[in-house]
This record gives C-alpha cells, structure tokens and sequence, in this order.
C-alpha cells in the first residue's frame, strides 16, 4: 500500500508553540478535555465522554445522530482531530469533521466550508471546499488504511494563502488562494463541527447493526479565535506558526503527488458536468492538482 512503501524521511513533522497569544485558544495535544473546547450540536444524549473527556463517542441510532462544535470562532488556523469510524457496515451514515460558517439550526446558503466526510463506505474519504457558495468541488479518496480499527488524525491547515487537507500527515489536497484568478476563498469566521447522521443518498443503512459509534480524540485547538463576523486582522499575522506555509513543502510535494496518483477516485474537476462552474479547474495547475 502507498503508506508503507514511503520512506521515512517523507514523514513531515510540524512542530508548534504549546502557549501562543491570548487570541490562540487551546493546545494541540490529545489530552485537552472535551469540554475545554467544545459543546454539543444536539441529542446530547447520545454523546459519551471518557477517559475524564479527552474521548468522545457520538452514537447514532435510529432516533438521532448527533454532532458537536467549537465554543470559538477562528479566522486561521492548523485543525486536527483524531477519528475512528463504526466498525460495522457504514452504508447510508456520514461521520464528519469539518469547519462552517454556516449558522447552526439554519439553512446555510452561500458559506465557507471545508470538509473530511465519510460517505456510505468505510474507506471512501471525501472531502469539499464551499467558499462563499454552495460547494460541488467533490474529491474522493480510498484511503491506504481502515479507519475503523484504529485512531488516524484528520487535519485542515488554513491560511490566507491556501487550505491543505493531510490525513495522517500526507498532504491529500491543496486549496489555493485565487481570488485575483477570480477564483471564490474562504473569507468568513468557522467553527469546527464533527457529526454522525444518516443519508439517503449514502446508501441504505442496516438498522439492525445500530447503534453506530464514531470515536473522536484530541481536542486541543491551534487557531486564531475570530470574535467578529468577519475575519479578524490578527488572525493574518506572520507571527502565527499557520500562516507561514503559502505552498507545500518539497518532501510534501512528493507525498501529494503519490497520493493523488494512488488513491484519487474522483476529482471534479475532472468532471465535465462540474469543471465548467469552478474557474480554478480551468487553471493552468489543475488538473494535476
């Protein structure tokens, strides 16, 4: 598999500053509790904390899902959560970890979003980027591992210059900045959500396999608290360890490309029905991304 035949050196370790500026909310470490950071979305009830709460199950049944979000805002950020899926048939249900400005308990119309879904499958990965619009940039992975027997870190790295999604710390998509290419980008406050529901268009789900549980570690957070609606300047500051990356690095670069050879099943921009909607498809760099 791609994991196993990379070499070492490839393993990109990120280090940053346990304590930033007061606007930096949290640490990036697994044993934050959940409650130092989040709150519960709905059905509060089917959300199990352990191990003094640095683990959260979310459970879902045929009566709800249930979900959980940020106390805070961000405007920039390195965000990473810690998943593991059901170990059961996944056909019809979404597990989810995600940023949104999207307001809670209302349609979202044009927003920014960007988003880790699992859909239907177990190792069916996708994820989507909405900036200022109503999405439809779909890619999808099969991913090198099974994510329901072990823990495996999700990460969104945010900045004026790009968005990077890594899974494991293996760069799987780069969103770049082209406004000036007439190209939409992130430009509200999010929030991190993570979430379990069930969809229709995810298949049909075996009930009898209920309940469903998806496991959730790590609760620390390296972003800049946003506590305006729109993006706070200082959310943009050199200073911040997030804000320096404005591309991959060479060794990521390599990582990125070996990935997307290996495990891209869909990339819309591929797609002829979607591409002609997203200038960026029309770019020089895309495709390959």
């Amino acid at each position: 598999m791609f994991f196993n035949t990379m070499s070492s050196h490839f393993i990109i370790i990120f280090g940053f500053s346990l304590v930033f500026a007061s606007f930096v909310n949290g640490v990036y470490e697994d044993d934050v509790n959940f409650d130092q950071n989040y709150v519960p979305l709905w059905a509060n009830n089917h959300i199990t904390r352990l191990y003094n709460g640095t683990e959260v199950q979310l459970l879902l049944d045929q009566s709800s899902g249930t979900g959980f979000r940020s106390i805070s805002d961000y405007g920039s950020g390195r965000f990473g959560m810690r998943m593991k899926l059901p170990d059961k048939n996944t056909s019809g249900i979404v597990t989810s970890f995600y940023l949104t400005s999207a307001p809670v308990g209302s349609q979202p119309g044009n927003h920014d979003e960007l988003d880790f879904e699992f859909i239907g499958s177990s190792t069916l990965l996708q994820t989507n980027v909405f900036a200022d619009d109503s999405g439809g940039r779909e890619e999808r992975y099969q991913l090198w591992f099974d994510p329901r027997k072990d823990f495996h870190l999700y990460e969104i790295l945010w900045n004026q210059y790009l968005v990077v999604f890594y899974v494991d710390g293996v760069p799987v998509r780069v969103f770049k900045n082209y406004k000036d290419k007439g190209v939409n980008y992130i430009s509200n406050p999010m929030n991190i959500q993570a979430t379990i529901w069930s969809a229709p268009w995810a298949g049909p789900v075996n009930w009898k396999e209920a309940p469903f549980i998806s496991s959730y570690r790590r609760f620390g957070i390296d972003g800049c608290v946003s506590q305006s609606t729109s993006i706070d300047p200082k959310c943009l500051s050199p200073g911040l360890p997030w804000n320096v990356q404005k591309d991959l690095s060479p060794r990521e670069q390599i990582m990125h490309q070996e990935f997307r050879k290996k495990n891209v099943v869909y990339d819309y921009c591929l797609d002829k029905a979607r591409q002609q909607h997203h200038p960026e498809c029309l770019l020089p760099h895309i495709p390959p991304d």
